[in-house]
């Protein structure tokens, strides 16, 4: 159930997005591409930090002898593969596409 101030605040927030929207309806493209880079600026500044750890991460199994440079790099391509659900029969042909071309070249 809500109360007052749910209202009000849910209120307020939608008036602050059509206000938004309106003013971006009246922004040029160079407005809204700095604002775009700003916000991805700001996103880039709060993944920096995991990007570290991640670094961190693969110079640590690499040290220790876990797993060499290319085990973590076909690791991670496998991974990207599978992520995106990606249709290996097709992906195969396209390589073998892409190798006969380059082997014309």
């Amino acid at each position: 159930m809500m109360t007052k101030f749910d209202y009000v605040t849910l209120n307020q927030d939608e008036i602050v997005m059509e206000q938004m929207e309106t003013e971006a309806c009246f922004k040029t493209k160079e407005q809204h591409i700095g604002d775009y880079l700003k916000s991805m600026k700001a996103l880039d500044d709060a993944m920096e930090p995991y990007k570290e750890q991640k670094k961190e991460l693969k110079e640590e199994y690499i040290e220790n002898g876990w797993l060499t440079k290319k085990d973590i790099t076909l690791g991670m391509k496998a991974y990207r593969l599978a992520k995106d659900n990606t249709d290996m029969s097709e992906l195969i042909d396209m390589v073998a596409k892409f190798k006969k071309q380059m082997d014309k070249e």
